[in-house]
């Protein structure tokens, strides 16, 4: 009987838990060790959380701006007229222990699919010995945690490992959450009552994110912005109009402004910022990043490059330096997403496994932040173009002039569209509107399959929808090109 090849998967994360489904499917032997529950932080503490408190804040949001100019009419016989109130309200304890019930429930989906494909699954802590076998496989050393703390550590023999281990919130060393005040994006399900005022430190898709949700809530909210504007790494555009939103919706953005330390006196908490002022709030929510999970897990004694920054250095295949030693997902600082980890993880077992495999393609990714209104984006972008990395004709079309975004009522948001000059072939696009996620999809396909703004815009679209803008667009450019070739 020939040798059966035994992977290792160090994380169960998107990244972890994919690879495992496809090494198991092509006749490994897999174990994936994790220490947190299948999933990782994409599934317990990041993304489904942080995307279903957001589904709540978006009906509040929906309820707030729309009822009065769709003619609907709130009667509530407490309610004085006179006073601007909401009439919807919100119980967070409630919205939080949904929140959690539903990452567990996909948690323990996940791990019935990987057991059900024959995966082992140990609850534990992995690192590499520092040495190879005379056969190449390595050793794997689970230290077991959770249920299984202070059992003695098993070695596992693996001819490939893959690491997978995501990362953990930055702290700001003056700024140390404690779960109760000041809080990382780990520890928000943990209220029961929503805060009254809100300091969120850190203007990035994660800080953005919380701050527009717990507005819709009804919390004040202040956003503190160490840069010029919020979203610093997406489209201007796109980020213009969320600010906008965001200050015509109440919260207080502070650019430019960067938190030294945050402090509790008594049941409220000062953030101190590096100019010297300082603000009050009820709550503060530090989101100032990720830091990568690569430490002690005897990486760089098995020879694996790391970044000055702590994450893992990968080609396009998922291989590190070290021979056979992947890396996929957020301990690679490639895009911090669960797709492309799912993916980097594919692409590695694919390639050891001697599978047909495509090299990773950044300029494919579609990504998304889930603000009201969501931005989302694909290929490549306006600071390409500007910067000059890419030679593109672009074409921005603002929703307000969209027959079914003036039925629902949606002001705010744009179709922004780049193709190449000579050959009209779509290389990026940016949807900003309600479920910009979904709409993001056309857009994806026509970057990923090299489609022109010609064939896009003699696609049909449906009348009226937002995907209408997006065959507008299409239009707009083509018949640029058009003249331009006439």
């Amino acid at each position: 009987m020939g040798h059966v090849t035994r992977i290792v998967i160090i994380g169960g994360g998107p990244g972890g838990y994919e690879a495992a489904l496809v090494a198991a499917q092509l006749g490994a032997e897999v174990t994936v060790v994790d220490c947190d529950g299948l999933g990782g932080a994409s599934v317990l503490t990041d993304c489904v959380p942080s995307k279903t408190l957001i589904a709540t804040a978006e009906v509040m949001t929906n309820f707030d701006s729309s009822y009065e100019e769709l003619g609907i009419r709130v009667e509530d016989s407490t309610h004085d007229p006179d006073d601007p109130a909401r009439v919807v309200g919100v119980d967070l304890g409630k919205v939080n222990r949904r929140v959690k019930r539903l990452a567990l429930a996909q948690s323990h989906d996940i791990v019935a699919a990987v057991t059900r494909a024959g995966v082992r699954v140990l609850r534990g802590r992995g690192r590499l010995e520092p040495s190879r076998a005379p056969d190449g496989s390595r050793q794997v050393v689970v230290t077991p945690t959770g249920d299984a703390a202070g059992e003695p550590e098993e070695r596992l023999a693996a001819d490939a490992v893959l690491v997978a281990t995501g990362g953990h919130p930055r702290e700001i060393p003056d700024a140390k959450p404690d779960g109760e005040r000041i809080l990382n994006w780990k520890q928000v399900y943990d209220l029961d009552e929503l805060p009254e005022e809100l300091i969120v430190v850190g203007s990035g898709v994660t800080g953005a994110e919380f701050a527009g949700a717990y507005r819709a809530l009804g919390s004040h909210v202040t956003l503190v912005s160490s840069r010029d504007r919020v979203l610093p790494g997406e489209d201007p555009d796109a980020a213009a109009v969320l600010e906008d939103v965001f200050r015509r919706r109440g919260m207080n953005v502070m650019a430019r402004s960067r938190a030294a330390s945050a402090r509790r006196v008594g049941d409220k908490v000062e953030v101190e910022l590096q100019d010297g002022r300082t603000i009050t709030g009820s709550h503060c929510l530090v989101a100032v990043g990720a830091v990568p999970n690569t430490a002690d897990m005897g990486l760089e004694e098995a020879g694996v490059r790391l970044k000055d920054s702590g994450h893992i250095w990968t080609d396009k295949v998922s291989r590190t330096s070290a021979p056979g030693v992947y890396a996929a997902g957020d301990c690679t600082g490639v895009f911090a997403l669960a797709s492309v980890a799912a993916m980097q993880g594919r692409i590695a077992m694919y390639h050891f496994l001697g599978e047909t495999v495509t090299p990773l393609n950044l300029k494919a990714v579609s990504s998304n932040v889930f603000t009201d209104p969501e931005i989302a984006t694909v290929g490549y972008s306006q600071a390409d173009v500007d910067e000059g990395r890419m030679d593109a004709w672009s074409v921005k079309l603002p929703l307000l002039r969209n027959p079914r975004a003036k039925m629902q009522g949606i002001r705010d948001g744009f179709v922004k569209l780049f193709c190449r000059p000579g050959t009209g072939i779509v290389v990026g696009g940016v949807v900003v509107a309600p479920r910009a996620s979904e709409l993001i999809h056309p857009l994806s396909v026509a970057v990923d399959n090299n489609l022109t703004v010609g064939q896009i815009a003699n696609t049909f679209t449906v009348y009226p929808s937002l995907t209408g803008s997006i065959g507008e667009v299409a239009r707009q450019l083509h018949t640029r090109k058009t003249a331009q070739d006439g």
